[in-house]
């Protein structure tokens, strides 16, 4: 990596792999083991831990910890990974741990915002285009899909789910998973109806909608198995993600 991209109070270790074009700010700290790909940005005082992989043009803000050691007190130090993709933008004081067993990987897709003090705990799986709002918590294992938005202070419990386009309100503490092209909201949670703006905004034609709400009203009618639906490709997705096994059950309908 050239000298002048590094800022001459960083600390970069002499093993980690830099694109000539990143650039590395102010008394950040890039550990071993670190791979940054081209037109990356890490700002003053940011600290990528050891075992990270990080992808092109991602912009990473003045604070943040990338590969913390996992929060669990079994860890025992093996090798482990966080694998972040291209086109983030990754604000202050966002924190992302790496796994907690050996060669397993903590992965942020790409085209994600993550807001100011997000944290991502071990093992959790972000998808493409995701918005984490600021002071977001994820618990460990959690996974994220695309195009997901997550509103202020809204946590995760572990091992929890939610689905590609759901749209989950601020402040809400999940205990439960939450369905793809949902929103959910209130006080006891529950989807109250589908993502409209999240799914326009994904370009979805209005063939593509009508399917999925057929879907959303037989669910909330109970036909789990979703007969008599549009046989639509976003339908068998979302077949399949209720029948990937529930830690701890998906959210009730308003309503029921």
């Amino acid at each position: 990596m050239s000298v002048s991209s590094i800022h001459p109070t960083a600390i970069v270790s002499r093993t980690a792999e830099i694109d000539s074009s990143a650039v590395i700010g102010p008394y950040a700290i890039i550990e071993d083991n670190v791979y940054i790909d081209a037109d990356t940005i890490i700002g003053p005082h940011a600290v990528i831990r050891e075992f990270c992989l990080i992808g092109k043009n991602n912009t990473i803000d003045a604070h943040a910890v990338i590969g913390g050691h996992p929060q669990h007190t079994n860890f025992d130090g093996s090798e482990s990974w966080v694998e972040i993709g291209d086109n983030n933008v990754i604000r202050e004081g966002v924190t992302i741990h790496r796994a907690f067993q050996s060669g397993a990987i903590t992965k942020i897709g790409s085209d994600c915002f993550l807001m100011s003090y997000a944290h991502i705990g071990h093992d959790c799986l972000v998808g493409n285009k995701v918005t984490l709002s600021n002071n977001i918590v994820l618990g460990g294992h959690v996974e994220v899909g695309d195009s997901v938005v997550m509103g202020g202070c809204a946590a995760a419990h572990q091992f929890l789910r939610i689905g590609s386009y759901a749209m989950v309100g601020a402040y809400l503490p999940l205990r439960k998973d939450v369905l793809p092209y949902c929103m959910v909201g209130g006080t006891p949670i529950k989807h109250y109806r589908l993502n409209t703006i999240g799914l326009r905004r994904g370009g979805f034609s209005k063939k593509r909608y009508c399917a999925i709400e057929a879907a959303f009203r037989a669910l909330r009618d109970g036909n789990k198995e979703l007969s008599g639906v549009p046989d639509t490709e976003d339908v068998e997705h979302l077949r399949e993600w209720l029948a990937e096994k529930s830690k701890y059950g998906v959210y009730r309908f308003a309503g029921t």
